[in-house]
């Protein structure tokens, strides 16, 4: 099977795994190293993101998702799955003093990449730190 048809079926089978790591450690309450998963996970993608970009150029995702429907769709996905986890992880950031903008546009830019750094630099203050205390502006 080649590369480029095995690695999709990996992808596949790892988030699985993980889901199933993550729904057993969140049963057992909010565990120690929880920020790990996504972490790690940033880590590998963005070293995935860094080789295709060399390979393939910096807007080279941008055809695939103007290719037909499928790759519109794609695209919408992408957004609206992205855009869902931020507003969701925003405010529980903000409670732990994270800065929204810069993360915003990490995420922006990356997209998954930024998403799981921030996933995970909020799951360890969460860990490590109290909460910030924000006076309304």
């Amino acid at each position: 099977m080649p590369q480029y048809h095995f690695l999709p079926v990996l992808a596949a089978i790892a988030f699985l795994l993980a889901g199933m790591v993550i729904i057993a450690r969140a049963a057992a309450g909010p565990g120690r190293g929880m920020w790990l998963i996504p972490a790690t996970l940033s880590a590998a993608l963005f070293g995935w993101s860094v080789w295709t970009v060399a390979l393939e150029g910096p807007l080279g995702f941008w055809s695939e998702h103007l290719r037909d429907a499928w790759g519109n769709q794609i695209w919408f996905d992408l957004l609206l799955s992205m855009g869902t986890a931020f507003a969701l992880l925003a405010p529980r950031a903000k409670a732990r003093g994270m800065r929204l903008a810069p993360w915003f546009v990490a995420i922006a830019c990356t997209g998954s990449v930024g998403l799981l750094a921030m996933a995970a630099r909020y799951l360890f203050l969460r860990e490590t730190a109290p909460a910030a205390r924000h006076t309304p502006a």
